[in-house]
């Protein structure tokens, strides 16, 4: 059995990296014909991904268990589904029919019991429609004297809803059903469940009701957003959203009149001399003319700055580029780990962005080691996500969780980073490096550095990284990321995403060239990783916004969940540091050609 669903698991991962991007396919059905529903996993209310089999709990379960091939994306967002004892037939009205009878032993009853005590849900999929409920119930009642009573739904009620010849929703409910006592240690028999020798046996029966909707299959969609099994925690506060865009605009426009008023002034001041040399223009002058010969001088670890701008417009590729396919409707609700397969492919197929812009700018500053620079572009992003999967995913494997990724599914993403990702990085690097041109100061740099004067304390990099990442960091945005990949909600307003996607971006851009003024102003021309720095901080806040999630917005608890979190928290954060890092630094870098360009000097 393992090694015909290891096959089927197989074959389906290597044709979904191209068929999981699309919204799929109708599937029609008619009166009479088998609606398959797969049993996929169980795991706490609360801990979104701390997820195990269904079948790992005492339930019934055929004798041979055939497993559904599975696209990457599901694979990865923890689904295991397999078929079921469940017959259900489309349009078919089915009335308490017997599913199995158990006879549990005391430990698979006091495994019952834990799981209901820790509010374990389980789902299945019915047409690719996930359905929820949960495995049993649960009641605290009374002080003195205390009363805990655990029960477990052996009766489920399927509500199917249909158009034409597809099926629409689908839900389970245990309305009108009384729930069978667990007592500790398998003790007396109670509501006609049988007790002998500390067993008990229990039967589970289903029923199947059938309702026509009017919806079409198209919009089915919205009426799987319209359910709520699941905590409502994403609320779209449209007042807050457009109060913060509107403050945010105003903030890019203050900055953009300030500064240019500013410039306008220093124009006017610097160029009164039309005549003389660069080497002249610091006579008595101070401010950011007089450090022009020093400006332009490469930075410390040539290699490691252009590897970060390289990621980072890998990253910021890639961010559009799914923002822009979500729009464009290529992400069904119902399709599992949609976006997740997305991201992969295109994290493998944008890594020649990464590699032609970090070796094209290491070759305009006079790197020599560009093997070396390929490398550890390559290596910049992946090594920590390796790293911070291992210990993840070893802790899923351990606790037997079905976020443990397969044998199957760790060759193939690592086949896809050999066999794509890191020969596509290699050749944007050489595509990179012998495209390269020069550099294009507008100033000449001498060979003996100037010496910086003493800076105020509101000048220093940690005041400035302070200032630029609570600046761009978005609080309302950050809150529906994270209600969206940590909850189980989906986000679906792509336009606003797009919105505040450019507006982050802008804000970023031009927090970091008045930063960078600012710092030139104080002849200061150690600008490079300032300007790195300055918004890259915004991923420091994102990761303590996470732990305020995590203790205030959340109910996640235990090791399996902890660890899943604040290790992919802390990859997000990277990733934001890296995007908004390289944009406020081609930013800065284009202010300062602007400005000393626009100073008349022959």
């Amino acid at each position: 059995v393992a090694d015909r669903s290891g096959c089927q698991r197989t074959m389906g991962l290597h044709c979904v990296l191209i068929l999981c991007l699309f919204s799929g396919w109708t599937v029609g059905y008619k009166q009479g014909d088998n609606v398959t529903l797969y049993v996929n996993k169980v795991g706490p209310y609360h801990n979104p991904q701390e997820t195990y089999h269904y079948y790992t709990l005492p339930v019934c379960r055929p004798e041979k268990v055939h497993h559904k091939s599975l696209s990457l994306g599901e694979v990865l967002d923890g689904d295991r589904m397999a078929e079921s004892l469940y017959h259900i037939r489309f349009r078919e009205n089915v009335e308490k029919k017997t599913l199995c009878q158990l006879t549990l032993s005391e430990k698979q009853v006091d495994e019952l019991r834990e799981a209901i005590e820790e509010l374990f849900y389980f789902e299945f999929v019915l047409d690719d429609i996930p359905i929820w409920g949960f495995v049993g119930y649960i009641e605290e009642s009374g002080f003195l004297p205390h009363s805990h009573k655990v029960g477990l739904w052996t009766h489920l009620d399927f509500n199917i809803e249909y158009n034409g010849n597809s099926v629409i929703f689908a839900n389970v409910s245990v309305k009108d059903v009384k729930p069978v006592p667990l007592e500790e240690g398998a003790g007396a028999a109670v509501g006609g469940v049988g007790v002998g020798g500390g067993s008990l046996t229990v039967t589970h029966t289903y029923s199947v009701r059938w309702f026509e909707s009017s919806l079409t299959h198209s919009r089915r969609a919205e009426r799987l957003r319209d359910y709520s099994f699941f905590p409502k925690t994403l609320e779209i506060h449209w007042l807050s959203i457009i109060n913060s865009l509107v403050l945010v605009v105003l903030l890019l426009g203050f900055v953009i009149i300030i500064l240019m008023r500013v410039l306008k002034n220093d124009f006017a001041r610097y160029n009164v001399e039309e005549e003389g040399g660069c080497d002249d223009l610091d006579q008595g002058d101070n401010g950011w003319k007089i450090i022009h010969t020093d400006v332009f001088r490469f930075p410390p670890y040539k290699s490691l700055l252009c590897a970060v701008l390289g990621v980072g417009a890998q990253f910021l590729t890639l961010a559009t580029a799914i923002i822009l396919m979500a729009l464009l409707g290529m992400f069904n609700v119902h399709r599992h780990g949609a976006i997740n397969s997305a991201a992969i492919v295109l994290y493998a197929l944008t890594s020649c962005v990464s590699g032609y812009v970090s070796c094209s700018f290491y070759t305009q500053i006079n790197g020599q080691r560009w093997v070396w620079n390929i490398i550890l572009t390559s290596s910049l992003f992946s090594a920590p996500l390796f790293l911070t999967w291992s210990v993840v995913n070893s802790i899923h494997w351990w606790s037997g969780s079905t976020q443990a990724l397969p044998a199957t599914t760790v060759l193939l993403l690592l086949g896809a980073w050999v066999l794509v990702g890191f020969p596509l990085t290699v050749i944007g690097g050489i595509v990179g490096k012998n495209r390269a041109g020069s550099f294009q100061a507008p100033c000449r740099t001498r060979n003996i550095a100037r010496q910086i004067p003493t800076q105020p304390w509101y000048k220093h990099t940690a005041v400035h990284m302070a200032i630029g990442g609570f600046t761009v960091k978005l609080d309302f945005l950050l809150y529906y990321i994270f209600a969206t990949v940590w909850g189980r909600e989906h986000y679906t307003l792509y336009g606003i995403l797009l919105c505040v996607f450019a507006i982050l971006l802008s804000v970023g851009a031009c927090i970091s060239v008045a930063l960078t003024y600012f710092l030139l102003s104080g002849e200061d021309y150690r600008w490079w990783w300032r300007s790195v720095l300055s918004t890259g901080s915004t991923g420091l806040f994102i990761f303590v916004y996470s732990v305020f999630y995590y203790r205030n917005r959340s109910s996640m608890s235990g090791l399996v969940q902890s660890t899943e979190f604040f290790g992919y928290s802390l990859l997000t954060a990277m990733v934001f540091t890296l995007m908004l890092g390289s944009v406020s630094f081609w930013a800065s870098l284009a202010f300062i050609r602007y400005i000393y360009r626009s100073l008349k000097m022959d």
